[in-house]
């Protein structure tokens, strides 16, 4: 009989469910068990998605006994040993705490939450305690009930926190009630054996980390920077059948196939020294199950509040590019009202660490999947509320790019930069002259900055500064086997845009920048600054 193929965990976060119906299980237990022996009280910071909520599935798994669970895994051994026990759990997972209708709702919400897993392990607790009281409570009774110390598995520590990150004051209130429930965790202590905490991040004001018992956090520790998401190596030994068939499907080779799914889908890095990368899980699996490479990160959730997050403080997408760090700032990149926009779209994965100078890291996006969602997200803000939606943007672009539309490429870019309020891009060039990041034309940057966003949010492969031997070119257009060239010049009041867009697509002609691409349309666009519209350009094709 011929043996079934393993099914794809796309969103599969429960361990007892992947070991028992049949799905792909990525061995990660070692991890798990070096922590056991190790340590008492951990945290791990990830993005959503990332696989921390597996992670306290697998423990639960590990000190409930479901010894069956791990017949062939690394862990299997742990249940053999002379002094193994089980411990009772008390698994808080917050991301079931409702944060929609206010502080009092919220505040009974969280006490349900406790109440259910008091319920679940069978342990008695006066119902009318407030939430931090019951918790602490629960801890005492339970070891005292199975005369074991508990197991305290708390997932998505922040996750009500940070659900406010747009509304400080609102956020203020959360951490204390939140800080109130999690000292618990410290007062509880002689009756705990093991905690594992997770969150996107470790932020410094929360609390939870000053009334807790110093946890190590190895979130960027290189001993475990592979403990969540995938490494290539992984996906070749437990995803063998997937690639083939994709490949075959694609009609390209297995190593042309993981060459293209590492464009888009690998280099996610949580370690100190940015040496490691992976591919996000979600991302990876679902395109295993549609063979199409297309952005899935956008569908992880919290678009809504990135993208209010980049209107309301004014950010570009490109401003972020190869951003310098320091490792104490990659360690605790601030709390949700006072972090940089840098650091807190590096806590929601948006931005992922790569090596810099000395001790130092930079920021950068992960892939080309999560610089594409990012570019999208910002565009459909931008053109929100609009007869011209992005959806139909995009549409007119693309069909100017197959056509070669030359007069349709210019009104689609206009459409987009008559979205911008002039207020917004005034603020943008304001932070980036305070950087002092740039030094040549502000204005001209955030022009081609958002050109170049919307074309990457089109998912239209798009290059910035393409180096050649005599210079470098503004923007390079690869779709379907069409390539544009395009240079942008800016012209100020009193400047004439037909001069500037002659200007423009000379530059390309003389530094010989369409000379990698054969058969490349050449285009020098001519903003005019007064009206922020694309008023005249040249064309050789």
């Amino acid at each position: 009989m011929e043996q079934r193929r393993l099914k794809l965990p796309i969103g599969i976060q429960t361990f007892e469910e992947i070991r028992t119906n049949g799905y792909i299980y990525v061995d990660k237990t070692k991890y798990f068990i070096d922590m056991i022996d190790s340590g008492k009280i951990y945290f791990l910071a990830r993005p959503r998605r990332f696989g921390k909520s597996l992670a306290v599935s697998t423990f639960d798994a590990l000190f409930s006994g479901e010894k069956d669970l791990f017949k062939g895994l690394y862990a299997e051994e742990f249940f053999n040993r002379p002094d193994y026990k089980t411990s009772p759990i008390i698994r808080i997972d917050m991301s079931k705490v409702v944060t929609d209708f206010g502080m009092d709702y919220l505040i009974e919400s969280l006490k349900q939450v406790t109440i259910e897993i008091a319920e679940k392990i069978e342990v008695d607790v006066p119902k009318h305690l407030a939430p931090g009281d019951f918790l602490r409570s629960l801890i005492v009774n339970a070891a005292k009930k199975y005369n074991q110390k508990v197991v305290i598995l708390l997932d998505e520590y922040d996750k009500p926190y940070t659900d406010f990150v747009n509304e400080p004051e609102i956020a203020e209130n959360v951490r204390k009630l939140l800080r109130s429930y999690y000292v618990q965790i410290k007062t509880g202590d002689e009756h705990i054996r093991f905690t594992f905490i997770t969150g996107i991040s470790k932020f410094a004001k929360f609390g939870v980390f000053s009334v807790l018992n110093s946890p190590l956090d190895i979130s960027l520790m290189p001993k475990y920077a592979e403990i969540c998401g995938l490494t290539e190596a992984e996906i070749i030994q437990y995803f063998p059948d997937y690639l083939e068939e994709t490949a075959n499907e694609m009609q390209i080779t297995i190593e042309e196939l993981i060459e293209k799914m590492r464009y888009h889908y690998n280099g996610f890095s949580f370690d100190s020294d940015a040496k490691t990368r992976l591919y996000n899980p979600y991302s990876t699996l679902t395109f295993f199950a549609n063979k199409i490479f297309l952005n899935y990160w956008i569908e992880t959730g919290r678009s809504k509040v990135i993208a209010d997050f980049m209107k309301k403080h004014n950010l570009t997408v490109e401003q972020f590019r190869y951003m310098p760090i320091t490792l104490d700032f990659a360690k605790s990149p601030g709390d949700v009202d006072t972090a940089p926009p840098e650091g807190f779209l590096y806590q929601c994965g948006y931005l992922t660490l790569r090596p810099g100078t000395g001790n130092d890291l930079t920021l950068d996006y992960p892939n080309t999947e999560v610089l594409n969602s990012m570019s999208a997200m910002v565009s459909e803000n931008i053109l929100r509320g609009r007869d011209d939606d992005f959806s139909c943007c995009r549409s007119d672009m693309i069909d100017a790019l197959m056509s070669s539309d030359h007069n349709l490429f210019v009104t689609v870019f206009n459409r987009l930069l008559a979205s911008i309020p002039y207020d917004d891009f005034s603020h943008v060039a304001k932070k980036i002259v305070y950087k002092n990041r740039y030094n040549y034309s502000v204005n001209e940057w955030l022009y081609r900055s958002s050109i170049l966003m919307f074309l990457r949010g089109c998912g239209v492969l798009s290059f910035a500064e393409m180096h050649t031997n005599l210079g470098r070119s503004d923007i390079v257009i690869v779709y379907c086997g069409n390539i544009w060239v395009v240079e942008i010049k800016v012209a100020y009041a009193g400047k004439s845009p037909t001069k500037k867009a002659e200007e423009a697509l000379k530059q390309i002609v003389d530094n010989n920048y369409a000379a990698p691409y054969p058969n490349a349309v050449c285009i020098g666009l001519a903003i005019d600054d007064t009206v922020r519209q694309i008023t005249d350009f040249r064309i050789v094709s």
